[in-house]
């Protein structure tokens, strides 16, 4: 989403290197070309000037550290000041409530509303061990209840079954009864949306407000809205006393304006963040890490989080003796990394969160994610001594394995040759080369350009 504004502020950076120490000209000349990127990439103009004043202000203050570079130092100032714009540090849920804490969903029609009450009750579900109830009172769009039942029934959640001919204020009177009579902890309240803002779906949402009395109202908007998103959280923000953002598609190609703007404008903080259509595609959002990525440096804190969810940690303990002793890694190892990496994203979102490769269109994350599911397809044409002894496959043996996964021999051969330079890899790491280890891993990488 990022990629433009990543490569204009790269670009700012990259001026200022030769620069000898920070002046009120070049700083000048850097802010203009920040502004721009700022206003190409969707952001509010009241926006854009608050922070490029804050900008100036620090960087020709006294913050910035002598042993810094002009360039280390605008970079330091722009991105602790866009991590500021974005809220500054992660903002938790406040489920500190007599249960059940009911958490409202607002937003427009087509904002992803429905699809975030599911992803949010199986993060709750999973990572705080909480008993989740999930209710809709949007009893206009056609199938709305049915689409979030059967999200429940996907993620593993109960759903309070209710009729589209009841009133919402009847369905959220009872979904909040059941919920404290099951001993629920928390309950998650789908809301109607509307294709635009309108008094009547204010005054609704209003009286659903003061019926549940929730502990967390959580706009969510579509991040590829850019400048709508910002006016509707504005109409919101007045209605009603939010205390979050959850801004979805941050995965989409637009420009990524909303995410830079809809924090100052409703004032409340970006809670979380849509980042893939899947079940789990919705993760707290850190604007420290966003900031990073935005400015190319990557989040490496997240992929850490991630790799620690996402890998089995027997297999992990597993391929780390065998590493360790740098020998007997075959081809079963090679392809349970691969499944790894799909279960942490994809090579997309693994490399979109590395130093250097955010906004550099360095993947295309489908193509990637293509490419290791054909590599699987080729390891289960094998049979299993093949696996182990991959110095067995010879030209029949080839033509053979690449009929049944239906590619080209010269695949075969691309995969016998990743794998020859992956367990040289192992065998340098085993030795205690880090340095070569990593020289050796560019390049490898499916999707890489």
């Amino acid at each position: 989403m990022f990629d433009n504004l990543t490569q204009r502020l790269s670009g700012v950076i990259k001026n200022l290197r030769g620069q000898a120490r920070l002046t009120e000209a070049n700083i000048q000349d850097a802010l203009r070309e920040v502004r721009m990127a700022l206003l190409e990439a969707d952001v509010a103009l009241p926006v854009v000037k608050d922070f490029i004043a804050h900008v100036k202000d620090r960087a020709l203050g006294q913050d910035v550290l002598a042993s810094l570079t002009p360039g280390q130092a605008v970079i330091k100032v722009v991105h602790d000041e866009l991590a500021a714009l974005m809220g500054g540090e992660n903002a938790q849920l406040n489920l500190a409530a007599v249960p059940p804490a009911v958490i409202l969903m607002a937003g427009l029609q087509g904002s992803g509303k429905t699809t975030s009450s599911a992803k949010l009750a199986k993060l709750l579900k999973e990572r705080s061990k909480k008993k989740v109830l999930l209710a809709s009172c949007d009893v206009y769009r056609p199938a709305a209840m049915d689409q979030l039942k059967a999200l429940a029934q996907q993620i593993g959640a109960e759903y309070f079954a209710a009729d589209p001919s009841q009133k919402p204020l009847d369905i959220a009177r009872g979904a909040v009864d059941h919920a404290r009579r099951q001993f629920f902890d928390v309950l998650i309240v789908d809301t109607a949306g509307r294709l635009g803002i309108d008094q009547e779906m204010m005054d609704e949402i209003k009286a659903l407000h003061a019926e549940v009395k929730p502990v967390e109202t959580l706009f969510v908007v579509d991040a590829m809205q850019g400048q709508d998103a910002v006016n509707t959280a504005r109409a919101f923000s007045e209605a009603l006393p939010l205390t979050g953002v959850v801004l979805t598609k941050l995965d989409g190609d637009a420009r990524g304006g909303a995410a830079l703007s809809v924090r100052h404008v409703t004032g409340q903080p970006i809670k979380f963040a849509g980042v893939s259509e899947k079940p789990d595609g919705l993760e707290p959002f850190y604007p420290d890490r966003m900031a990073s990525r935005i400015l190319g440096m990557g989040d490496v804190l997240s992929l850490i989080e991630e790799a620690q969810r996402g890998v089995d940690q027997v297999e992990a303990e597993k391929l780390a003796k065998k590493i360790k002793s740098g020998k007997n890694f075959d081809l079963e190892d090679f392809k349970a990394q691969l499944q790894q990496m799909q279960k942490m994203g994809g090579v997309g979102a693994l490399l979109d969160k590395l130093p250097g490769q955010a906004g550099q269109g360095a993947v295309d994350t489908a193509a990637g994610d293509k490419a290791v599911r054909r590599l699987e397809g080729i390891i289960n044409s094998m049979t299993p001594t093949e696996r182990r002894k991959p110095e067995l496959i010879k030209a029949s043996r080839k033509r053979r394995i690449a009929a049944g996964a239906g590619v080209q021999v010269q695949e075969v051969n691309r995969l016998l040759n990743q794998f020859e330079q992956t367990q040289k890899m192992m065998k340098t790491f085993a030795k205690g080369g880090m340095g070569k280890m990593m020289r050796a891993m560019k390049g490898m990488m499916p999707g890489m350009g």
